[in-house]
């Protein structure tokens, strides 16, 4: 279905980052292939060779030939390959035309002129297929992160292409979604379709993936087989710089009777139709990180944005060293680095962007210190919107460490990490928390919430408990 012949890669001006050299790997009818490797190996530019992109959008040195399904990709409209390859983007947002999601469901259909009853018996079949009643005539812009992933996935799956290009569709969805997710995988490939998945969580993937693509610097190191790339170490794994294979379920139990310097009490937030959250109450003290955790729309990013100023509460209040805070004060306190980072990027250059949030005492040497811990200091000059997903994601933590405020709140800082910087993040939270920071994350990451948090909170179902864990 795929066959990627000798190719040679490198976008106009990025010569040193996300070029690929010497590609060569094919995909057969029915196959799921992983492509794994470190953040900016390569593994999004390989996708874009399959659905397109590259020639067709992305400018750049190209050599060697793509065929899809025996059409040469080079030399194929848009169009014909779109009919053969659906893509699934890390931010779903990147490809909704629609403002509602049973719009967006029928759009690629419609778009290919496909009858309209035939386009509500597709749509009525993928909803019941993948088990999506609850994303049903929903406005996309009210969903969260997670839910707007399994729409753009529906989205893809509604048109019935033969092969399947996902690139990091983990990155926003819980844990039951992401098991959904592998499920919904496994059910496209019992069809007989191909996918090719670039991924840095790997645990939901175990029993689909049929080979592994191992890249490094943008060349193919080496191809496991199913089993081969199972039964690697963890040693093997953590120098390969990839995530855990083993699906993790840290334990925790409820703590009760606890104060500490800032104080939630009996917090409720309603938006014109329905409550979202209420009688919410907590505590937290300095050198505390707390992971908040929930399923995909439980609540938990209205509830940092309420509690950082972004949103006022119907009811309740937040307290700082006994004393209430109005909305103002807690956003002048807090500094919140947000799921989509592409909303708080509005830099010329990543430098810049550093200078536009830090606190007036941090000096050029700790930016440049904490561009160069997160990768990102060859970037320095480079416009934020130029970067990648997680170069973008990596700049936005950047922000927050040199802004210099109180109360720090992360909304999925791992989303679209590798093991390497998940670990750099994990490390940067601590040191935040040495330093008398209080840090909350939302987090659907396991395997960075065992390493990381000193104490969890769960939001769902009208439940929110302060948890300490035993990890």
């Amino acid at each position: 279905m795929v066959d990627i012949r000798h190719v040679d890669f490198s976008y106009h001006g990025e010569e040193e980052h996300g070029s690929l050299h010497q590609i060569d790997f094919q995909v057969r009818p029915g196959e799921c292939v992983l492509l794994c490797g470190k953040s900016g190996c390569g593994k999004t530019t390989v996708t874009k060779l399959i659905n397109g992109l590259i020639p067709h959008f992305n400018d750049g040195d190209l050599s060697g030939n793509t065929i899809v399904d025996d059409m040469v990709v080079s030399e194929t409209p848009m169009y014909q390959l779109s009919g053969k390859v659906g893509s699934v983007f890390q931010n779903p947002k990147s490809q909704f035309f629609n403002i509602d999601s049973d719009s967006e469901l029928a759009f690629g259909l419609e778009n290919n002129g496909v009858a309209p009853a035939m386009i509500r018996q597709r749509v009525e079949k993928t909803v019941r297929d993948l088990h999506i009643e609850h994303l049903r005539h929903r406005d996309i812009f009210s969903m969260s992160g997670g839910e707007k992933q399994i729409l753009a996935f529906a989205s893809v799956y509604a048109m019935n292409p033969e092969i399947y290009v996902l690139d990091e569709p983990s990155a926003n969805l819980d844990r039951a979604s992401t098991l959904i997710l592998g499920e919904q995988l496994k059910h496209i490939k019992e069809q007989g379709k191909s996918i090719v998945i670039a991924e840095h969580r790997l645990y939901y993937l175990t029993d689909i993936i049929d080979r592994a693509v191992f890249i490094v610097d943008g060349k193919i190191i080496k191809e496991y087989g199913r089993e081969e790339f199972l039964s690697l170490t963890d040693e093997e794994r953590c120098r390969m710089g990839l995530r855990t294979l083993r699906r993790k379920n840290p334990p925790y139990h409820v703590v009760s009777g606890a104060k500490g310097e800032l104080e939630v009490r009996n917090l409720t937030v309603k938006d014109k139709k329905h409550t979202i959250f209420e009688n919410i109450s907590f505590s937290a003290s300095s050198g505390e990180i707390l992971g908040i955790l929930g399923i995909n729309g439980a609540g938990k990013t209205t509830l940092v944005r309420c509690l950082a100023g972004l949103l006022k509460e119907h009811s309740g209040e937040v307290l700082f060293s006994g004393k209430p805070m109005t909305p103002k004060e807690r956003n002048a306190a807090c500094y919140m680095i947000m799921q989509d980072v592409n909303h708080q990027l509005f830099g010329e250059s990543v430098w810049n962007e550093c200078e536009l949030s830090r606190d007036e005492q941090i000096t050029d040497s700790e930016i440049e210190k904490a561009l160069t811990d997160f990768d990102l200091i060859d970037f320095k000059d480079k416009h934020p919107m130029a970067l990648s997903g997680g170069q973008k994601q990596r700049l936005a933590i950047v922000t927050g460490i040199v802004a210099g405020k109180k109360i720090l709140i992360f909304d999925e800082p791992t989303s679209g990490l590798d093991y390497d910087h998940m670990c750099v993040v994990s490390k940067t939270l601590k040191d935040l928390a040495k330093m008398e920071h209080i840090v909350f994350v939302i987090t659907h990451d396991m395997e960075f919430l065992e390493i990381t948090c000193n104490q969890v909170v769960e939001v769902g179902n009208q439940y929110f408990a302060g948890r300490e864990n035993h990890f």
